[in-house]
């Protein structure tokens, strides 16, 4: 039962991520709006996602994981209707952001009810696998779902799913989930949770609107110098706290730190990258969201079939044959990529998404399966809640950092393509002047007449030419994930460090002499 909801939990949380991937275009149409615009509608899912999830972690020790994840379905539920109904930008954000504030409740609560009801590792990475599983099996169904609402209706209706899904897992578990808490007392880490949420929000802010004009900009430098002092404090707060929201001794771990790491900057060059492949589907090849939902299914399919395979042989392979192996086969995939246009055919590209897919699947389990049996067991709830954390900051990032690079290069390639493509003079001006204003989309708003069929032409080749920096990019960051991954997860380096967090954590939690040698007999 406990898994079963773990799994709907995580289900709902992340369904809302491909439907509106593979939207953008549709939402782009018909919202009027700008590529910063249009990056704001996933970070506002994913800002507060990684703002709040450590946060409802703690939350779910102390007062109770059930009254979290009863929570977070149905402020996910709330979200999904605010969107439904939005008609407006600022109402579809405010919709966004109540979803992601449901998933930052219900990810560290499921996994933390996993651990719960299996505390042996060995068994527990089984029930991890199956959870992983069920992530990546919304991320499959969330875009084919949304295209064929797409094909028959208008795209607020994507937003109806996870409501029934919410509202069906609600009832259920308030009468057949069992609550838990954590071994140890502790209490909500206020300053924490306000310079961290100040942190990320200020960095994602900063780098979008960086992209969007300048990063000297006034507002700009001012929103990363708010992210680096409340990083900063973010740091000094966790040192000096009783009950700390991320204890900084998990990072003495090189299995938690490695992980983290890698889930970070992975994430900060996938999600960046789907966001971009999404629009690439829609400008370029000029797909409807159904053509794009199933070219986004090879990706996520074949994630979620090797994922289930991944987390069964995981204690016959090491973790870190997996996990830098599927970082180089993501990394392979995304440099296949770079010659991609729009005349490539789906049989072409087909392969290298499976092979894209192949590689996130080797990935994810195992990933999340470290970052929890790196550390004691009581420890393991905010492991898993840090992990997903850092993991929400990269994927937060992603869309904002490659949405930039992807603007830059495009609105500066586009007087040069114009040129090439024979259009010049004052509706070339026009173009330019419109693109750097309000982005690629803002061609549409120009009367193009006898040269529809040149404009389209170059602002495709314009786009194609900011991809490929994305690419490039996004294969740089997914190699030094690789690279961390092999270089950190050392087997007798990760008991080292788990040994460490075991007695740091005993000395410094306001507990029990018996309930300290507790932790120190499990960590042993």
């Amino acid at each position: 039962m406990t898994l079963l909801m773990a799994c709907l939990g995580v289900f709902v949380a992340y369904l809302p991520v491909t439907s509106v991937s593979v939207s953008l275009t549709a939402i782009q149409s018909a919202l009027s709006t700008n590529t910063s615009q249009l990056s704001w509608v996933s970070d506002a899912f994913v800002l507060p996602m990684a703002a709040f999830i450590l946060t409802a972690g703690v939350f779910g020790d102390v007062h109770g994981r059930k009254k979290v994840y009863l929570a977070g379905l149905l402020l996910s539920a709330a979200g999904a209707a605010t969107s439904l109904t939005a008609h407006s930008i600022g109402q579809l954000w405010a919709g966004q952001a109540l979803s992601g504030i449901g998933a930052a409740a219900l990810l560290p609560t499921t996994l933390a009810l996993i651990s719960h009801a299996v505390p042996d590792h060995r068994e527990r990475g089984k029930f991890i696998g199956f959870w992983a599983m069920c992530l990546l099996g919304a991320l499959a169904v969330g875009g084919v779902i949304a295209g064929v609402i797409l094909g028959h209706t208008g795209w607020r209706w994507i937003f109806l799913v996870p409501i029934p899904v919410a509202l069906f897992a609600f009832g259920f578990s308030l009468k057949l989930l069992p609550e838990s808490r954590a071994p140890r007392t502790g209490q909500l880490d206020w300053p924490g949770q306000i310079t961290a949420a100040l942190a990320i929000t200020a960095l994602v802010y900063g780098v979008i609107q960086g992209g969007e004009g300048s990063f000297g900009d006034t507002q700009v430098v001012l929103a990363l110098a708010v992210a680096v002092i409340s990083g900063t404090l973010f740091v000094v707060a966790e040192r000096r706290s009783a009950h700390p929201m991320l204890d900084l001794a998990l990072f003495r771990s090189p299995g938690f730190t490695a992980t983290t790491l890698v889930a970070m900057v992975m994430f900060l060059g996938m999600i960046g990258f789907f966001f971009v492949l999404s629009l690439y589907f829609g400008m370029v090849q000029h797909l409807d969201t159904l053509g794009t939902a199933w070219r986004m299914l090879l990706i996520t399919g074949a994630a979620l079939l090797v994922s289930g395979v991944a987390g069964r042989i995981m204690h016959k392979v090491s973790p870190r044959l997996l996990i830098t192996t599927g970082l180089l086969m993501v990394t392979a995939a995304l440099l296949t990529l770079l010659d991609a246009d729009a005349s490539t055919s789906f049989g072409s590209l087909s392969w290298r998404l499976v092979l894209l897919g192949l590689g996130m699947g080797f990935v994810t389990t195992p990933m999340t399966a470290v970052a929890v049996a790196s550390v004691p067991h009581p420890l393991a709830g905010m492991a898993a809640a840090g992990n997903n954390a850092f993991r929400q900051v990269g994927g937060a990032l992603g869309p904002a950092v490659l949405g930039a690079l992807l603007t830059s290069r495009a609105v500066s390639a586009l007087p040069g393509r114009l040129s090439d493509a024979g259009v010049d003079g004052p509706l070339a001006d026009r173009l330019t002047e419109a693109v750097r204003d309000d982005g690629l989309g803002a061609v549409a708003s120009v009367p193009l007449g006898a040269r529809t069929g040149q404009v389209w032409g170059a602002v495709g080749d314009a786009f194609l030419d900011g991809m490929r920096l994305c690419l490039t990019v996004s294969a740089a960051l997914t190699f030094l994930a690789a690279v961390l991954a092999f270089v950190l997860l050392r087997p007798r380096a990760n008991r080292t460090g788990a040994a460490k967090v075991v007695r740091e954590s005993a000395a410094q939690a306001p507990s029990s002499p018996k309930r300290s040698e507790a932790v120190l007999n499990e960590g042993a």
